[in-house]
């Protein structure tokens, strides 16, 4: 609880106090009338203040200004009782919808509570603290069990396990060694670890994922918006209804004035939209925070939104789908021995970072001089072409032999076939296996359970490839051999098979997905963890490399909008009934502070059920 929180819950406790006071009192007249001002002025000065100071900035219609012009004229009327009860009770109103908003903001500070304070760097032979700003590409950081790592970089020494939590929703750590990459905001469980820094810390892990969650509120859903809207022109509809209701009656009927000016005051407490206003906002905050929580990256409420109406969605393979850990299975050579295959491709894909180039690079496993290769070619969607010993040879799948003119013949192997050709000449090839990552038949069982009426694949690789995986996995529809063009246009053609209020979900592993993520309706990475491209591309994240966290997002995007659709079904209910009520002389103003508080208390801890999210 906040400073401000618990001055506020004095004040309400002080005027409660003295309200009671008040209602003991045997006092008449003007006595009686400052007997309740008094816990009125302790309980509302400030809703009081705000009003005027918003009149005075040309603001005039919110719900400070309903509730001050209500109160107001309660006591106008005589009805002291009644102007302190709706002041107290819409005071504590506002005091829980504060500690609600803190408790839910406290939740995600908490679970991304991962901005590092300092960190460790050798000068001199010492341990310096110094602020992660100030480290620079390439320096050398120390990072000592308990502490955070603060930069994301390469381990030079050491061993550890490291708690990735914070980043990824798992409770398991993660072991570590040489060679290997850590990100800012996991934490050093065990042992002392050297880092090189390979990023400044304004473009490190930490710095990216804090920066979306501090702005994912401005991107706003739907419901949100119709909120904003809502607000902005309700309460003006609703003093203007409740002057009406004020004046025309005794002007026109000859009712008596008192009775109607009352009605009037208790169509104001009812109409204040304060529940409407901070649950639907809330709703969605907890949400993000919940998904948060489970490692998924929510970049914006209207997100969730689109999620929760997914019925296609559309998988990139490698590294989605499968672990995108490649290993030569096979080598079939063709008028060369099975070494020089293997160091021609090796070396022909000698200046790649595909997982495909490390794999063969691994398989021929000799130190391989480069000063060999020339004019390197990276032919995008079909492979690679080289200069070797003044030898020209490519290396890729059966479209980059058919652009070469080099017959070719396919082999009975699952997997991805690299082609090999020298001078023009067919050597033969090579096969290569990935590994289908352990919950990706689990991802797509749940997909289907929640609703996902269609699921696709779209992979490069050869058909025979893509279909076995398909068929292992459950997936409906598999397109193989495409480019990253051709995967632009199968997604347009699966855009026009929706149904209208139907959207199109892409799953991809980062930057080579970047035109396909940004054409789908809604596009999710995976395989984020320390990836930039992913992270900047994606409309959600996946802090992991699991498959199976786009149902856990599903179902929180739809337990999200469930609620939303509740509190706003049941305010207004609740709001319409009693105004009606209060309208035709049926309701007092303790119905009406229930319409108000009560219903803003309820849709205030029903919105907060959206940051539960352990069970999804």
């Amino acid at each position: 609880m906040s400073k401000k929180q618990k001055k506020m819950l004095v004040r309400i406790g002080a005027g409660a106090v003295l309200f009671a006071l008040a209602l003991l009192l045997p006092a008449e007249g003007t006595l009686r009338l400052a007997a309740f001002i008094v816990p009125y002025a302790v309980v509302g000065w400030d809703v009081l203040w705000r009003a005027v100071r918003n009149i005075t900035r040309g603001q005039v219609f919110d719900e400070n200004f309903l509730m001050a012009l209500a109160t107001v004229g309660a006591f106008a009327t005589g009805e002291y009782p009644e102007g302190v009860a709706v002041m107290l009770f819409y005071q504590v109103g506002e005091w829980f919808q504060s500690y609600a908003v803190g408790r839910s903001r406290q939740s995600i500070a908490s679970l991304m509570d991962i901005r590092p304070d300092y960190a460790n760097i050798e000068r001199d032979g010492k341990l310096q603290r110094v602020d992660p700003d100030s480290v620079a590409v390439g320096d050398v950081i120390v990072v000592k069990a308990g502490e955070k790592i603060p930069l994301d970089g390469v381990v030079l020494e050491g061993a550890s396990a490291v708690d990735t939590a914070a980043l990824t929703g798992e409770s398991l750590p993660r072991d570590v060694q040489p060679g290997d990459d850590v990100v800012s905001g996991c934490i050093n469980k065990s042992g002392l670890l050297r880092v090189r820094v390979t990023k400044i810390f304004g473009e490190s892990t930490v710095a990216k994922i804090l920066d979306l969650v501090e702005n994912s509120s401005s991107k706003k859903a739907r419901a949100e918006n119709f909120i904003t809207r809502f607000a902005r022109y309700y309460p003006p509809a609703v003093v203007i209804a409740a002057a009406l209701l004020a004046i025309v009656p005794p002007l026109a009927l000859g009712y008596a004035w008192n009775e109607w000016i009352h009605r009037a005051l208790i169509f104001l407490v009812i109409s204040c939209p304060c529940a409407l206003v901070i649950s639907v906002p809330l709703s969605f905050f907890g949400g993000i925070g919940g998904a948060s929580k489970r490692g998924v990256l929510v970049k914006g409420s209207n997100y969730l939104e689109v999620l929760a109406d997914a019925e296609i969605v559309v998988f990139d393979k490698t590294g989605t789908l499968t672990k995108g850990v490649f290993n030569v299975t096979a080598v079939h050579p063709d008028r060369v021995s099975e070494a020089r295959l293997l160091e021609l491709a090796a070396l022909a894909e000698s200046y790649s970072d595909h997982p495909i180039s490390r794999s063969l690079r691994e398989a021929y496993g000799k130190e391989l001089e480069t000063a060999r290769v020339s004019d390197v070619e990276e032919l995008s969607g079909r492979g690679v072409r080289a200069e070797i010993d003044g030898h020209t040879v490519c290396a890729g799948n059966d479209k980059l032999m058919k652009e070469a003119g080099v017959p070719w013949h396919p082999c009975h192997r699952i997997g991805t076939t690299v082609h090999v050709s020298l001078d023009g000449e067919y050597v033969g090839h090579i096969v290569i296996s990935d590994e289908l990552k352990p919950d990706a038949a689990e991802a797509i069982a749940e997909l289907k359970r929640r609703g996902v009426r269609k699921t696709v694949m779209l992979t490069g690789d050869a058909k025979a490839v893509g279909e076995s995986v398909a068929k292992e996995l459950g997936i409906d529809e598999v397109h193989a051999q495409l480019l990253p063009g051709d995967k632009v246009d199968r997604v347009e053609a699966l855009l026009k098979e929706k149904s209208p209020r139907g959207k199109l979900a892409f799953v991809g592993d980062g930057i080579n997905d970047a035109p396909v993520l940004s054409r789908a309706d809604i596009g999710i990475a995976m395989g984020a963890f320390g990836s930039d491209a992913a992270i900047e591309a994606a409309d959600i994240v996946l802090m992991d490399d699991k498959p199976s966290k786009i149902a856990v997002a599903m179902s929180i995007a739809k337990k999200t909008l469930r609620i939303v659709h509740q509190n706003i079904v049941f305010a207004l209910g609740v709001k319409a009934l009693v105004l009606l009520l209060g309208a035709a002389g049926m309701a007092n103003m303790w119905e009406a502070v229930f319409a108000d508080v009560g219903v803003s208390f309820i849709a205030i801890l029903n919105a907060s059920r959206a940051l539960k999210t352990d069970k999804l």
